[in-house]
């Protein structure tokens, strides 16, 4: 099969690769549509020493069973291979299963005609779903559960919130979509790339260039960094309200100075958020489905073939759109 694979830091290979090989309780799957994730771009800059090239990069994708489960679904993919039996997989929480995997990092990803995967890693997309669109899935999911612990650690309702969303990528602008969708009281984006600013803005969201300043200092009730930078984390803790939360979901840089003793006599919840559960999963790709995060336009489609140049243009900031959807 043809496959985009990561070979070199800064380099990728489109090119012959085996077929992957369907094992007990798996489920053979043809790609329709895979995006392009930050954490991919993190890889192909080689600051991950998880993904060790060569590797099939990709696990935000969406394609129809050919083997195994229900042939001829069509399916989202749940990336996260976990153990099913632990303590976390069974309350429910496998993304934090101390034995989890994911497509794309240590075993193959869908940046590739075809993927073998758990069928119990597999859901339904809804019928005549645009697969584009169904491949929003997965980050969506991780903006709607970061969403979800910040609203449980909040002191009052999101419908009372003043929202501020840091980084204007898919994560981010779904967060700022979700949060509208859900009523907060104000929701607004701060992201310095400026084409990016006009996709989100014809998103509908309250958009502006944080270079510019944030706000008055203690403005936010909830802040959602979707970077996870040095930088963004010091503004996150600027802006955050007391008594306000922080969901911190980008992994830009893990190092960097952190001001715990702000957090700390200003009452601020941190909240840590790794990837998302089944439910997240599920109740995101209802809600792209049935039209609550809008229309989704705001989403570039291009030929797997040319994946390599979609991941050059991404790297220096010359495409307008949140998201890159690649098609095999």
């Amino acid at each position: 099969m043809k496959a985009l694979v990561y070979t070199a830091t800064k380099e990728t290979a489109y090119r012959d690769e085996a077929e992957p090989l369907r094992g007990p309780g798996e489920a053979l799957v043809s790609i329709e549509a895979v995006g392009i994730c930050g954490s991919d771009m993190h890889a192909w800059h080689g600051h991950d020493p998880r993904r060790v090239p060569p590797l099939i990069l990709g696990h935000e994708a969406c394609g129809t069973v050919l083997e195994g489960g229900s042939p001829g679904q069509r399916v989202v993919l749940n990336p996260l291979v976990s153990c099913g039996i632990c303590r976390f997989c069974t309350e429910g929480r496998t993304n934090l299963c101390p034995d989890r995997d994911l497509i794309g990092m240590r075993r193959p990803g869908a940046f590739g005609e075809r993927i073998a995967i758990p069928e119990r890693n597999l859901i339904a997309v809804p019928e005549g779903m645009d697969p584009a669109k169904a491949a929003l899935t997965e980050p969506c999911a991780t903006a709607w559960h970061a969403l979800a612990l910040a609203a449980r650690a909040a002191w009052r309702p999101v419908a009372e919130t003043h929202a501020l969303v840091i980084g204007g990528g898919s994560v981010g602008l779904l967060g700022g979509l979700i949060l509208k969708a859900w009523g907060a009281a104000e929701v607004r984006l701060a992201e310095t790339n400026a084409l990016r600013r006009d996709t989100a803005a014809a998103a509908g969201l309250d958009v502006f260039d944080p270079r510019q300043g944030l706000a008055p200092e203690g403005s936010y009730d909830l802040v959602f960094d979707a970077v996870g930078s040095t930088g963004t984390r010091a503004a996150a803790i600027a802006a955050v309200a007391p008594g306000g939360v922080i969901a911190h979901v980008g992994l830009q840089e893990s190092a960097g100075a952190f001001d715990a003793r702000t957090l700390t006599l200003s009452e601020i919840t941190f909240v840590g958020v790794y990837t998302y559960t089944e439910a997240d999963l599920r109740a995101s790709l209802a809600a792209l489905h049935d039209g609550r995060l809008g229309a989704l336009e705001w989403i570039e489609q291009r030929p797997l073939a040319e994946g390599g140049r979609a991941f050059e243009d991404l790297d220096a900031g010359r495409t307008a759109a949140a998201k890159v959807v690649l098609r095999p």
